[in-house]
């Protein structure tokens, strides 16, 4: 079998960990391309490859265009791992050129944006990945297989808190961060990855009241917030979102509390069960975590691609975060609850801040 060409558009600082999970997954892919515009990025991309275990670094084509990339008729996967308000732009320029994609959260910043990239990618056939990898957590997974066998009986409420610091260094050291065009806050930034396994667990958001504010951070979007989520299945939930904890990260949490069942999850980042008490299971027993998720992501890539199958978090799956997180945001502009279908709407309109 022919190993599946890998190109990364975008050597930021989340391109060692895609770098490592090629690497990883040597028996069905290879890194074929890098693209950046700033070519000393790609230099040091090269210098982590080579670390993570990577060889034939000379063959590796290197393009500051992502066009010139996207025109290589060897590639087959690209990856976009760039700022976020310049992905959906180069995600549909990638599907136009017939290649799979795997995306960077959030997959976009606007409802229309990821409607063009689900639309485009299931009328050419191919295969779109977003980057949710905690639902590739063994306890996650297992916390899944029980609800949807029915363990927990009625799902009740859900909590979901992301109590973490991000310092001025960390904003200013690239302008797009914080800003309503290229990035949003902490909701888009990084509760979105809560977010998104709030959703997986719990089932599909019909309405959310949210209030949001920049309080500490030079900032546009919002560095903390709070919302409240009535779910289809009549549950309920509250998720917390921060970046002002002193003086550092403190915790990342999950829980999902039914009839017949109660599971917290926590830690620094959901690596940690807290409490696992279902009614009829013996306690969950730990399972060693892949130190790389991502990994494990483009494990199942491959596998969508070389099966004809989609991946566990295909294109779909990758807006309804983004969705939510949008909702939130004109809740918290509008200052009412919002119902879910959001409609068209984007970061851009919320500029002007929030209050």
């Amino acid at each position: 079998m022919e190993k599946l060409q890998i190109g990364i558009i975008g050597c930021g600082s989340i391109i060692h960990k895609h770098l490592r999970a090629v690497v990883e997954n040597s028996d069905k892919m290879e890194l074929a391309a890098l693209c950046d515009t700033v070519p000393e990025k790609m230099n040091t991309a090269l210098s982590e490859y080579i670390k993570a275990g990577g060889t034939d670094q000379d063959r590796i084509k290197k393009y500051i265009d992502y066009r010139k990339l996207l025109e290589d008729p060897d590639i087959d996967i690209i990856t976009v791992a760039t700022i976020s308000g310049i992905r959906p732009k180069i995600a549909l320029d990638a599907i136009d050129a017939g290649k799979h994609l795997i995306l960077e959260k959030p997959m976009a910043l606007s409802t229309k944006e990821a409607d063009e990239i689900i639309k485009k990618s299931e009328e050419k056939g191919l295969k779109v990945g977003v980057c949710h990898q905690l639902r590739f957590l063994p306890h996650m997974i297992k916390l899944k297989e029980e609800i949807e066998s029915g363990a927990f009986g009625k799902l009740v409420h859900a909590s979901a808190s992301m109590r973490w610091n991000r310092s001025d260094a960390y904003y200013s050291s690239s302008p797009w961060r914080g800003t309503w065009e290229y990035d949003g806050g902490a909701f888009m930034n990084q509760v979105i990855h809560v977010i998104d396994l709030l959703l997986w667990l719990m089932g599909p958001a019909e309405r959310v009241y949210a209030e949001t504010g920049t309080f500490l951070k030079k900032i546009e979007a919002e560095d903390a917030g709070a919302a409240v989520i009535r779910f289809k299945n009549g549950a309920i939930s509250t998720i917390e979102a921060s970046v002002c904890v002193y003086p550092e990260n403190l915790e990342e949490t999950l829980g999902i509390f039914g009839e017949k069942g109660t599971v917290l999850i926590g830690g620094k980042a959901l690596n940690k069960v807290e409490v696992w008490n279902i009614e009829g299971k013996p306690p969950y027993e730990p399972v060693e975590i892949p130190s790389n998720l991502h990994t494990v992501l483009y494990e199942d890539m491959a596998d969508a691609v070389l099966n004809e199958r989609e991946p566990l978090v295909n294109a779909k799956e990758g807006k309804k975060a983004v969705e939510l997180v949008l909702s939130i945001y004109k809740s918290s502009l509008i200052r009412k609850p919002i119902d879910i279908p959001l409609g068209d709407f984007s970061t851009k309109d919320m500029l002007g801040g929030t209050k």
